[in-house]
């Protein structure tokens, strides 16, 4: 599952998007109403755009037509039970609102749900969280979903791969999401591949 938030990152998730489906992955889309917000303005450009559309849009240019959307109170999708075998759920963006909705063991939709059930399941949760500055309460929610069993994936792209374009900058940080998730993709040229 590939949840996005109300953190700005949606380039993220879209890059995401797109290898998840590249590598056959089974995916379902949970979008918070703030992350249709943030698809809209930062993928299209325009903070009017209906947030529905934004998010139909977000997986027809992205993903295909497999890709499931969930509404973030839909509890019926199979992300909100242990029973269901999920590999991985991946937030991306991951608002500070999310990581202390998370941090507090609350579920007030869908994504929260989602997190939780792989937590309590051992299973792979990956938070991408984007937010500067960090303040002392930002800093202890994500050391408590560490500790919990999450990975932290902050988008913070690093530049010994020598990036040419913004695509490069996010191609790294999407393809450290991936690896953390366990999803084979070549995004990024690796430490010590370049001679």
């Amino acid at each position: 599952m590939l949840g996005l938030t109300g953190a700005s990152g949606a380039p993220y998730a879209a890059r995401i998007l797109r290898a998840l489906v590249s590598s056959g992955a089974d995916v379902g889309v949970v979008v918070s109403k703030a992350g249709a917000q943030v698809i809209a303005l930062e993928l299209y450009g325009d903070r009017g755009m209906n947030p529905a559309g934004a998010v139909e849009r977000f997986v027809a240019d992205h993903g295909d037509a497999e890709v499931r959307i969930w509404g973030e109170s839909d509890y019926s999708a199979p992300y909100a039970s242990g029973s269901s075998r999920t590999d991985a759920v991946i937030i991306c963006p991951c608002s500070m609102a999310t990581i202390g909705t998370i941090a507090g063991g609350a579920e007030a939709n869908l994504i929260h749900r989602a997190a939780a059930v792989q937590l309590k399941e051992g299973r792979k949760l990956v938070l991408v969280p984007r937010e500067t500055p960090l303040s002392d309460i930002h800093l202890e929610n994500l050391l408590r979903i560490k500790r919990a069993g999450a990975s932290v994936v902050p988008a913070m792209p690093g530049f010994y791969h020598l990036p040419q374009t913004i695509d490069d900058l996010v191609d790294f940080v999407a393809g450290r999401v991936l690896d953390t998730a366990g999803v084979e993709a070549t995004l990024y040229e690796r430490w010590g591949s370049r001679r």
